[in-house]
């Protein structure tokens, strides 16, 4: 196995820890919490949740360069979404999908291709949008993690590390 084939291997395993605690953490929830919000300015635990959810899928059209038009509907599948099972099962397909073409690039790609979400004005390599996806994700489960703390749920960081 090659240097590169390392570094994407373990990006890909620490996002695959994020997506599996995450599962774990939504199977927690209970209903009643679902419109909790922490202060006015934040989301609710099930808004936060579908963001979640739909980053692995989302995230991937950015990284190849769909339009705006493609992305807000994605989004507003993801915003379909009730139930914690839901957002499990498609929060994990679209990880398939996400390691499915990372897996598909050559180390050459990986290292030098670069693409520009729609929102950029400069964009970046492959591998830099894989750092992005397990920084966006870890990111927002920490949020997740938080309100569930807050709300007086029995977790601790062995929930994150599943």
């Amino acid at each position: 196995m090659n240097a590169v084939d390392i570094i994407r291997n373990e990006l890909l395993a620490e996002l695959e820890t994020g997506i599996r605690s995450m599962e774990s953490l939504l199977r927690k929830v209970q209903v009643k919490d679902w419109e909790y919000r922490p202060a006015d300015n934040m989301r609710t635990l099930k808004e936060l949740a579908k963001h979640i959810a739909s980053i692995p899928e989302v995230d991937l059209n950015l990284w190849q360069e769909k339009d705006e038009d493609t992305i807000q509907k994605l989004e507003a599948k993801y915003d379909q979404l009730e139930s914690s099972a839901a957002m499990i099962e498609a929060m994990n397909n679209g990880y398939a999908d996400y390691k499915t073409f990372m897996m598909s690039l050559s180390d050459q790609d990986f290292l030098t291709k670069k693409t520009k979400p729609f929102y950029l004005e400069e964009g970046a390599i492959q591998a830099h949008w894989l750092v992005e996806e397990v920084s966006h994700f870890f990111h927002h489960r920490g949020q997740f993690f938080n309100y569930l703390k807050q709300l007086g749920y029995d977790i601790n960081m062995f929930d994150l590390y599943v």
